[in-house]
């Protein structure tokens, strides 16, 4: 399962019912946190998130709709008795603001937090299952957008096949790269005998904080769920643009040039109640959009 849970969906000012930037990405049994609003703690109860699950955050950026809710996300964790380390990336200054924070209370954690800076765009972890890298948006501050691609091996075995020709199973992962294997009689069994294409791998690209930038663009490409900041309804574009944010419209032009095959839009100012124009402006320009929803999982695919 590659899928995507909306814990905040609101800009800076809690409204509505709506929180601050909070998102849980699933893939396979680990989870990963991008961004951490006020109420995070609150909507990962509500919603039933396995919090022992929870491998590592990644933070956009240091305005408080974005981390505010990290400090009690923490402490909560050791007073709840988590063990197993904790990784957390973001710019900025983030480990110190932490670390005041822990100091202030005399808090001890019974974990390892280790709080890693970014400074640029690139891979910042991968293991057997997914591959995370981070991206430069356009916003007031340093900030950042990140890529989570899953891990496939480009080819799949077809195992009847290789056992019928009697290749030996400590072969697969090379056939799984594409080699060929060569019998001790020097028979060469083609990879295309034993082996077929495994589908591209599934992308998910968050894109955080940003004003209209298509110098982001490449990072975006053939995404099948993008989600991009749509702060403002298309009428206040001026504004967006003053404040680094983006309009429904704009969001909706990123993802069409993208070809992503699904937009998510978020981040609603809290001068808005009603999302619906929201919906109506973007499939305008790109029919496949939905609301980030607080609660909902959509699903990578």
């Amino acid at each position: 399962m590659f899928g995507v849970t909306i814990l905040g969906n609101n800009s800076a000012v809690p409204a509505y019912n709506r929180h601050p930037t909070c998102q849980i990405v699933t893939i396979q049994n680990e989870l990963y946190m991008i961004d951490c609003g006020e109420g995070a703690q609150m909507q990962i109860m509500k919603y039933k998130i396995k919090r022992s699950r929870l491998e590592a955050i990644f933070i956009s950026h240091l305005h408080g709709d974005h981390y505010f809710g990290l400090i009690g996300l923490i402490t909560s964790f050791g007073l709840i008795g988590r063990k197993q380390n904790l990784t957390i990336y973001a710019p900025g200054n983030l480990a110190q603001i932490i670390q005041l924070q822990l100091d202030a209370a005399d808090i001890i954690l019974p974990y390892n937090l280790t709080i890693i800076q970014i400074n640029e765009a690139g891979i910042l972890l991968q293991n057997s299952k997914i591959k995370i890298s981070c991206f430069a948006t356009n916003h007031r501050i340093t900030c950042y957008g990140f890529r989570f691609e899953e891990v496939k091996n480009p080819r799949k075995i077809d195992i009847e096949k290789a056992l019928a020709l009697e290749i030996p199973s400590a072969y697969y992962a090379a056939l799984q790269q594409g080699d060929d294997y060569t019998t001790k009689q020097g028979t060469v069994i083609y990879n295309s005998q034993v082996t077929t294409a495994t589908t591209p791998p599934k992308v998910y690209a968050y894109c955080a904080d940003t004003k209209y930038d298509e110098a982001i663009l490449p990072y975006l490409l053939n995404a099948n769920l993008l989600y991009h900041e749509t702060t403002y309804l298309h009428n206040l574009e001026a504004k967006a643009i003053e404040r680094f944010h983006s309009t429904s419209k704009q969001a909706a032009s990123i993802a069409l040039q993208a070809n992503a095959k699904q937009l998510l839009i978020g981040h609603f100012s809290s001068k808005y109640e009603n999302l619906d124009t929201f919906i109506t402006e973007a499939t305008e320009v790109f029919t496949h959009t939905s609301i980030a929803v607080e609660g909902a999982t959509f699903y990578v695919s």
